[in-house]
């Protein structure tokens, strides 16, 4: 995200991530998070004993929060999948969590990418003009 890293306009919407327990609190969440967690809070290298209680004390809280419940959507997404090389990168897990809008449970067979991802995520904000591959990748309404 180098385009808002590098602007000084942008980089006003920067917000480290300890502000993140405060505006849930205060149910003033923003339209749009990005949040990645460090190589042992999200699993990479450290054991997943280490991942789950970090998503216990920061994602458990989002989800519960009635703010989230509105209209939330939270995407967890893995970046690799060991040794599996198919299709860019192998199989890797994706779940979409929305209180108000997800499918229970729900399991697709199509083969999504990171653009379609995306997709979802501009579509869900209102974003019309797509950018790159995210225009023609296939679309994940499926999981609403």
């Amino acid at each position: 995200m180098t385009d808002v890293q590098n602007s000084s306009a942008q980089v006003q919407n920067l917000v480290p991530f300890t502000q993140f327990a405060s505006n849930l609190a205060g149910g003033n969440l923003p339209n749009y998070s990005f949040i990645v967690p460090n190589l042992c809070n999200d699993g990479h290298n450290c054991p997943i004993s280490t991942a789950d209680p970090w998503l216990q004390a920061n994602i458990d809280p989002l989800v519960k929060n009635p703010v989230f419940q509105k209209d939330g959507l939270l995407s967890i997404v893995c970046n690799e999948s060991g040794s599996d090389n198919t299709n860019g990168g192998g199989r890797i897990p994706a779940v979409l969590i929305s209180p108000a809008f997800s499918r229970v449970a729900y399991q697709s067979t199509t083969l999504y990418q990171p653009q379609s991802l995306l997709r979802l995520t501009l579509e869900g904000l209102g974003i019309k003009t797509l950018p790159g591959a995210a225009a023609t990748a296939p679309a994940m309404w499926e999981f609403l």
